[in-house]
């Protein structure tokens, strides 16, 4: 296992943890690279047995504040794909999903559409009042990714689901814990102490027992987000032509309601 993966730091913590931190700040924006030295890492962690538990945490304001919309490399990945091409940074999400250790993210700040996507990959959240999470797609004129149309729901409800896709508002920390979304909530400066505390708690127990739990508790999560994710990046590709995706970026970028011209 290396030091670096990318914008990837990891640390060996006490108690059989490991951290891995992305440093991308103060947004922490994601592309496909991002993910897959992600990916990489996490797969390699698996192959060592002496680590038990992840936690995953972002340098700076924000955890993850979705993708870099005004960034020339999305515009060409975009160009690259046909219609009903699979978006490959999904290809690398699903190896996320695939990690057999225990992770818990620290999240303070945004976590954005697919950054909020990649606070749901893990098994446990930290929270505080400084959290923001929106899955808010609808805004920008297309629909979920990473998975979310799976996890979110799973985690949520139904309802509570539908309700933050087709608004795409935006909840604080506090909702967060209380709709389960955060399972820890602190304040900021303590965020990333309480996720390594939790991944210490949960490190101290049988690493055997620990690995069968957590496929039992999260059976074929990564089969069924390769299944969503086929969906997701259908839909996605033909909204991101349209017109109303372009007016979408822009109201989010100037901070107003969108307007939409069904086109």
């Amino acid at each position: 296992m290396k030091d670096l993966y990318g914008d990837v730091a990891v640390t060996r913590l006490d108690g059989h943890v490991v951290q891995c931190e992305i440093k991308r700040p103060p947004n922490n924006f994601f592309d496909h690279q991002l993910i897959k030295d992600l990916a990489d890492c996490f797969e390699d962690i698996d192959t060592q047995n002496d680590i038990r538990a992840i936690v995953l945490c972002s340098e700076g304001k924000h955890f993850c504040a979705g993708a870099n919309f005004g960034s020339s490399a999305r515009a060409a990945e975009l160009e690259q794909r046909t219609e009903n091409d699979r978006n490959p940074l999904y290809d690398e999400a699903v190896r996320l999903f695939r990690c057999k250790k225990p992770v818990i993210a620290a999240v303070q700040g945004a976590a954005v559409g697919g950054g909020f996507g990649l606070a749901l990959m893990a098994d446990f959240r930290v929270v505080c009042p400084a959290t923001r999470m929106t899955a808010n797609f609808v805004k920008l004129g297309f629909t979920p990714g990473f998975g979310l149309t799976h996890t979110l729901e799973r985690i949520v409800g139904a309802q509570r689901a539908n309700l933050m896709f087709l608004t795409g508002r935006r909840i604080n920390g506090e909702t967060a814990q209380e709709w389960g979304l955060g399972d820890i909530y602190t304040d900021a400066d303590n965020v990333r102490s309480a996720a390594i505390e939790l991944a210490q708690e949960i490190a101290e127990n049988a690493p055997l027992a620990l690995l069968s739990l957590r496929e039992q508790m999260r059976p074929n999560i990564a089969e069924a987000v390769n299944d969503v994710t086929t969906i997701e990046s259908r839909e996605q590709k033909w909204l991101q032509q349209t017109s109303d995706h372009k007016e979408g970026i822009k109201a989010v970028a100037e901070k107003r309601a969108g307007n939409f011209t069904n086109s």
